[in-house]
């Protein structure tokens, strides 16, 4: 918690005495600054503390962003994270894991999101899978790709199948996986795109683009191998700002 940083916004009454400290808080900062969103709400409203009404202004720390209370609910109205996306969750991988399940991923706040896998490797040349939910079927894509040595297309389907098949790559040397998904958490088909590259050769790679055909509102997803384990590195999910 910084210098300035507040646990409480006082009020203060007819004939009160004022410390130094409640001098020097008010006049080191016209806005309030908290640690963190917990702090900001245990500010108000207490023993002694300003009653939350619209239009106040507080600065947060530990997202380094100024909100506004609109009588509802606080708003951002400063920077906030990588400009378009933010960073929602960071889930290490562990040592010789199947699978890889990444819980509370979802939610209303964001529509659209990205989700990478970097850093670790595999136990064996394998596609990185990608399954919502418990779901294991209705999963489509089409993947384009291309001989690196010759520059020859071809093309691989998902249809209906219990995953997307190639979200990702890993070897004994490296793991990668750059996937947006839109609307995972809406009640309407996910739909799926990104770039792929082949371990098991390393001759080709390619785009790729699909959807899941249901309409069910997903919060979590699950990483595993094609074949093999995996070892280290992260799994980090990011939401696209509305």
């Amino acid at each position: 918690m910084g210098a300035n940083a507040q646990t409480t916004v006082p009020t203060f009454v007819a004939s009160q005495v004022l410390t130094a400290d409640q001098m020097n808080q008010s006049a080191r900062t016209g806005v309030p600054v908290f640690a963190d969103s917990s702090a900001r709400d245990a500010g108000f409203g207490g023993t002694g503390e300003k009653v939350l009404a619209e239009g106040q202004l507080c600065y947060l720390e530990d997202a380094n962003v100024v909100q506004y209370y609109d009588g509802a609910t606080w708003a951002t109205v400063g920077p906030s994270g990588t400009p378009g996306l933010e960073l929602i969750s960071t889930t290490t991988i562990g040592s010789a894991v199947s699978s890889v399940t990444v819980s509370n991923a979802f939610s209303a706040t964001y529509d659209n999101y990205k989700i990478q896998a970097v850093g670790g490797t595999s136990s064996a040349n394998a596609n990185l899978l990608l399954q919502l939910g418990a779901t294991t079927t209705g999963y489509y894509a089409g993947y384009s790709r291309v001989i690196y040595s010759s520059g020859t297309a071809s093309l691989i389907g998902d249809n209906n199948t219990a995953n997307w098949t190639r979200a990702g790559a890993t070897n004994t040397n490296g793991m990668g996986m750059n996937v947006d998904l839109l609307g995972p958490n809406l009640a309407k088909n996910t739909i799926f795109h990104g770039v792929y590259a082949d371990p098991a050769t390393g001759s080709n790679g390619g785009p790729f683009g699909g959807f899941l055909n249901n309409t069910t509102s997903y919060t979590a997803f699950t990483v595993l191998p094609s074949t093999g384990t995996l070892t280290g590195g992260e799994i980090r999910v990011y939401g696209y700002k509305n």
